[in-house]
């Protein structure tokens, strides 16, 4: 049976259940798979030996989503070639890959939990009620351990971006 948390975010103000574990600095990051933009299958152990922003999003069609973003995709280039980020949502690949050109995003690589809610669940971002992720950034470095977390308390607010910015820097 899944792990389910009540009233840790809010979604427009009303209390969702986030389905999935808690994750928390010190841990080490849960694997799962999400589809990139041409439907093939991505792992967190792809990307193993590079520090991870990993920016999970609702949904890249909102007003915050595409902000959040389009904010990760500015800072990448200064973040240098370790550092890799990773924006999820319950998007579809095709969607995704529309937003992507419409919206010039070319230093961050989105993808699709829609599948499996795969991310969702292994990070407990996962908004039952909605059947989309809630808002949360984290931090993986390059030994797989996670150095920064935010779930974002309401959904359609904006994450601390220094503070994951921060971490990512320090995690090099």
């Amino acid at each position: 049976m899944e792990q389910e948390r009540a009233g840790v975010v809010t979604f427009a103000g009303k209390p969702v259940t986030l389905i999935g574990p808690e994750i928390r600095v010190g841990d080490k990051a849960p694997d799962f798979e999400v589809l990139a933009n041409d439907l093939s299958p991505v792992r967190l152990a792809d990307t193993r030996g590079k520090v991870r922003i990993i920016s999970v999003v609702p949904s890249l069609d909102t007003g915050v989503c595409d902000a959040q973003t389009r904010r990760f995709n500015q800072e990448a280039s200064a973040l240098g070639e370790n550092v890799v980020v990773l924006t999820i949502s319950a998007d579809l690949p095709f969607a995704q890959k529309r937003w992507c050109a419409a919206a010039g995003i070319d230093r961050v690589q989105t993808l699709s939990d829609h599948r499996d809610m795969s991310f969702g669940r292994a990070y407990g971002t996962y908004m039952k009620e909605l059947r989309l992720n809630c808002r949360a950034v984290f931090v993986v470095d390059s030994n797989d351990m996670v150095t920064y977390v935010e779930y974002v308390p309401e959904v359609t607010q904006h994450p601390n971006y220094e503070a994951a910015l921060s971490a990512a820097k320090a995690a090099r």
